[in-house]
C-alpha cells in the first residue's frame, strides 16, 4: 500500500529532547564572533584573525589554510566549496573552487589502464588544485585583511607544529603507499628505517617545502603592494604565482614526474567560480546548498519530500521515522547518482525539475510503509520542466542490480563490529572511516557568515614535487560508464560530482543556521538529520550535533573501490546507533532491513545557530573526532 500525503499522528517511540538534555561537549556561546573547524589549532588560527579585527571571511580563510597545513584529511592541493552570507547585499553566494580533470583524463585513457573508475590514489587521481585559488578569491572579494596576515598562522604551522596522534598515525598506517612517492616520503616519513617511520604524537612536524610555497605567495602579494597595486589585485598576484608562475611549474613537473596528467595550461586556465546557490523553503526556512556538481541538492530534494509527512508526530528515531527518512534518501540518492554533474558541461542537469515541489509530491507517493523498497530508481524530473527525458532508453539499459553482497567498501561511518577483520582489513576500514574532510564555520557581529566543506589531498597523499602540496584524489568520483550517470562522465576540464556540501539556512531574512560535516556519502544524510533535529524536535545546536543518526547504504558510493561491485547500492543496509531499542530493531527487521550498529553514526558536525532574541551565537561541535570551536 502506497502512502497518502497526509498522515495521522502515531505514538512516539522516543520522547523529544528536552532543552536541558545533557551533552558530552558544552555548547559554545559568543556575541562578537564564532570560529569552528576540524582541529583545535586551526580554530585558534581563526580566533587570532578575529582578535586582529578580521571578519568571518578572513577567519574562515585562516582556518582553511591551517587545516590544509595540518593535513586534517585534506591539503593545499585539494578543493574548496563555500557558502557565504554577505550582510551588505543580504544574499547568500556560492564559491566553486573545485579543481577540474586534467588534459588527457578521458574515458578511453582510464579504460586502457584497466580501470572501472579513475584511481583512488596517486597522481592519476588528481584534479587541479582548487583551495589556493579559493582562498585568494574569497579573501580578495569579501575579506578585509592581507594574504600575509591571513596565512601567518598556517605559515607558522608549516615551520613546525606539535603533530596530533590522529594525523601522525595516519601517516604511519599509510607508509607503504607513501613510499611509492619520493616527495611524500621525504615529508611524511622523517624516520625512515626505524620501527616507526612517521612522526610520533607531539613531535614537531616541519614542512619546509610547503613553507617556501606559502612564502612565495605572500612575496607576490607584498611585491604587488609595493608597486602600488590595490589589496585585491595584490592578493590575485599571489593567485597568479601559484597557478601561472614558478609554483605552477614545479607542481606540474613533480606531478608529471610521478605519472600524473596535469599540465601548466590546466593550471593557468583554471579559475574559481562565484555561483548562485540552490535553495528550497522548508516550513518557512530557506535552506541553501551548492549546485549539482556537489551532492547538496540531495538534501533539498529530501526536505521537499519530507514536508508531506508529520515527522514530529512519528517521534524522533521511531521505526516509522527511520523508515520514512531511509525511503526518502533512497529516492533522492537515486536521483543524485544519475542526474548530478558539472553544470558547466553538457548535458544540462534537470535541476529545476528535481527541486520542484510537484516532483517531490510525486516521489513522496512512492513511499510505502510495509517494507523497504530495494528497487527505487531515478525519477523523471524532465516533465516538471516541460521537457522530454532524453535518457529514457539509457535508464532502461541500466543493468546494475541492487544486490551488492560483494561490495567491500562502505561509506565513511559504516559498521565494522559485526565483521571479523584481520589486521589489514582493519587498517583499510580505519582509513576509510577517517577519510572524510573537514568543515569550517565562521560568523561575526557584522553579519558575515561562512560555511565551507573543503577536502582533497588527504593522507596518504602524493606531494607534487618540491611544492609541499598534496594532490587531490577527487578524480575517483567521476564515472567511466554513462549508464551509471551520463552527467558525471570524466572529461578534461570537467569537475567531478563531489560529496562536499556546506549549508546555510535563512529565516525571516536573517541567518538562521550554518552547518557542515565531514565524511563522504554520509554527509548529506548527517546534515539532513541534524537540521530536522533542530527544526522538528527542538534540539539545541549541540544536542543536534551529538544526536544519533541513521546511515543508508542504498546508494552508489562516490569514493573508494575500483570495481563496479565495490560501488553498487547495498539495498536495505542501515546503520543504527547501538542504543537503538529492541522494539525499533525488531520492527525494522520486519520491514526487510539489514541492521548494523555502532556508537558512531554521524561524522563530526560543526554548526552555528543565530540567537536573534538575545543577539548572540550558539556554536555546536560534534563529540566525535577533534573538531573544536572558539567563540567570543
Amino acid at each position: 500500500m502506497k502512502c497518502r500525503l497526509l498522515f495521522l499522528l502515531v505514538p512516539c517511540c522516543f520522547s523529544f529532547f528536552a532543552m536541558a538534555q545533557q551533552t558530552q561537549k558544552p555548547p559554545l556561546h559568543g556575541k562578537n564572533w564564532m570560529a569552528i573547524t576540524g582541529k583545535p589549532l586551526a580554530a585558534t588560527a581563526g580566533s587570532i584573525i578575529f582578535q586582529k579585527g578580521g571578519n568571518a571571511v578572513d577567519a574562515a580563510c585562516a582556518m582553511l589554510a591551517a587545516t590544509c597545513t595540518m593535513w586534517d584529511v585534506l591539503s593545499w592541493g585539494g578543493e574548496t566549496q563555500a557558502l557565504i552570507y554577505n550582510p551588505k547585499t543580504k544574499k547568500v553566494i556560492a564559491i566553486n573552487a573545485m579543481g577540474v580533470a586534467p588534459t588527457g583524463a578521458t574515458v578511453d585513457f582510464f579504460k586502457s589502464k584497466g580501470y572501472n573508475f579513475p584511481p583512488e590514489y596517486g597522481p592519476l587521481a588528481a584534479t587541479t588544485p582548487g583551495t589556493p585559488g579559493g582562498i585568494c578569491y574569497m579573501l580578495s572579494e569579501y575579506g578585509t585583511m592581507s594574504l600575509k596576515e591571513v596565512l601567518a598562522p598556517a605559515m607558522e604551522l608549516a615551520a613546525g607544529y606539535a603533530i596530533d596522534a590522529q594525523t601522525a598515525n595516519s601517516m604511519e598506517r599509510g607508509k607503504t603507499r607513501i613510499k611509492e612517492w619520493p616527495y611524500s616520503k621525504s615529508v611524511f616519513l622523517p624516520h625512515l628505517g626505524e620501527r616507526r617511520e612517521a612522526p610520533s604524537a607531539g613531535e614537531i612536524f616541519v614542512q619546509k617545502d610547503l613553507l617556501a610555497t606559502l612564502t612565495k605567495m605572500v612575496e607576490a602579494e607584498q611585491d604587488a603592494l609595493k608597486k602600488g597595486k590595490k589589496r585585491k589585485e595584490a592578493i590575485m598576484a599571489a593567485f597568479d604565482r601559484f597557478y601561472k608562475g614558478d609554483i605552477a611549474k614545479e607542481f606540474v613537473r613533480g606531478c608529471q614526474e610521478q605519472g600524473g596528467l596535469i599540465t601548466e595550461q590546466d593550471l593557468a586556465t583554471w579559475k574559481p567560480i562565484e555561483e548562485e546557490p540552490l535553495s528550497v523553503n522548508y516550513k518557512g526556512i530557506d535552506v541553501y546548498k551548492l549546485q549539482g556538481w556537489t551532492q547538496g541538492p540531495m538534501l533539498l530534494q529530501s526536505l521537499n519530500i519530507l514536508e508531506y509527512f508529520d515527522l514530529k508526530g512519528m517521534g524522533y528515531n521511531s521505526a516509522k521515522y527511520i523508515h520514512t527518512l531511509y525511503q526518502t534518501m533512497n529516492l533522492t540518492f537515486a536521483d543524485r547518482d544519475f542526474y548530478y554533474g558539472d553544470p558547466y558541461f553538457p548535458p544540462a542537469e534537470p535541476m529545476k525539475g528535481l527541486l520542484s515541489k510537484q516532483y517531490a509530491m510525486e516521489r513522496a507517493k512512492l513511499i510505502g510503509f510495509e517494507k523497504n523498497d530495494p528497487g527505487i530508481g531515478p525519477g523523471d524530473p524532465y516533465s516538471f520542466e516541460g521537457k522530454q527525458n532524453p535518457y529514457k532508453e539509457l535508464l532502461k539499459q541500466r543493468a546494475f542490480s541492487t544486490d551488492s553482497a560483494k561490495r567491500n567498501f562502505a561509506p565513511a561511518h559504516d559498521i565494522r563490529n559485526q565483521l571479523a577483520f584481520n589486521a589489514k582489513e582493519e587498517a583499510e576500514y580505519m582509513d576509510r572511516l577517517w577519510r572524510g574532510t573537514t568543515s569550517v564555520e565562521a560568523a561575526d557581529k557584522e553579519g558575515w557568515v561562512v560555511s565551507i566543506t573543503p577536502s582533497g589531498g588527504w593522507l596518504p597523499a602524493c606531494i607534487a614535487g618540491k611544492t609541499g602540496v598534496g594532490m587531490s584524489q577527487r578524480m575517483q568520483s567521476f564515472v567511466l560508464d554513462e549508464t551509471i550517470n551520463p552527467f558525471n562522465v570524466v572529461a578534461p576540464g570537467k569537475r567531478p560530482r563531489v560529496t562536499l556540501t556546506p549549508t546555510l539556512a535563512m529565516k525571516d531574512g536573517k541567518p538562521f543556521l550554518s552547518f557542515a560535516v565531514q565524511g563522504g556519502d554520509t554527509q548529506e544524510q548527517n546534515l539532513l538529520q541534524f537540521f530536522l533535529n533542530m527544526v522538528e524536535f527542538g534540539m539545541t545546536v549541540q544536542q543536534a550535533s551529538e544526536a544519533a543518526n541513521i546511515n543508508t547504504n542504498q546508494l552508489w558510493l562516490s569514493l573508494g573501490g575500483t570495481k563496479i561491485d565495490d560501488r553498487k547500492p547495498k539495498a536495505g543496509s542501515i546503520l543504527l546507533h547501538d542504543k537503538t531499542t529492541e522494539a525499533v530493531r525488531a520492527e525494522l527487521k520486519k520491514m526487510g532491513y539489514t541492521l548494523s550498529f555502532d556508537d558512531r553514526t554521524s561524522g563530526p558536525i560543526n554548526a552555528i545557530w543565530f540567537d536573534w532574541k538575545h543577539g548572540s551565537f550558539w556554536g555546536g561541535s560534534s563529540n566525535h573526532g577533534e573538531d573544536y570551536g572558539i567563540g567570543w
